[in-house]
């Protein structure tokens, strides 16, 4: 399946509307996903900032990560596929693994082929959809990863009134 043209999900990506940060939520996770995540990152060699508060670490495993008492600050993972890309990813719990991007990196065919390249290599190495939602909107994803078509899609469309 080839992934999206920028014509056909331009106004979907378009930062002037205010919600410039996406989010990415894929369901139904245990920590052995939020591993295999890491390693692929590792794998790939994309370059990333693991850190607490405001301290840079090395990157954890993600059972020690997961294992955090409640009231710990938040880790956070920032990953760049290329350069100009950027997905930030929060340790919020092990049933699910969430990031958002910036809408405003995303912007052109190429940076459009990077996403999609992205959610494509987590939603095979987990074998799961990678939906992407309108900032703070968890009812109906716009763009992700579909296993079964194996490729990103857009997954919504406007009705014009």
């Amino acid at each position: 399946m080839p992934d999206p043209l920028w014509d056909d999900v331009a106004r979907l990506l378009d930062p002037s509307g205010g919600d410039t940060l996406p989010d990415v939520y894929i369901a139904d996770t245990t920590a052995a996903d939020w591993q295999a995540v890491l390693d692929l990152v590792v794998e790939r060699g994309w370059s990333y900032e693991y850190s607490e508060g405001r301290t840079v670490l090395p990157l954890p495993r993600a059972a020690a990560v997961l294992s955090r008492p409640a009231d710990a600050e938040c880790p956070n993972l920032r990953v760049w596929p290329v350069a100009e890309v950027c997905a930030i990813f929060r340790f919020l719990g092990d049933e699910q693994i969430d990031f958002d991007v910036s809408l405003w990196e995303l912007q052109g065919q190429e940076r459009l082929d990077v996403l999609c390249g992205f959610l494509a290599a987590i939603g095979r190495r987990l074998g799961k959809p990678v939906p992407m939602y309108f900032e703070g909107d968890t009812g109906a994803p716009f763009l992700g990863y579909d296993v079964e078509a194996d490729g990103v899609r857009v997954l919504w469309t406007a009705v014009d009134g």
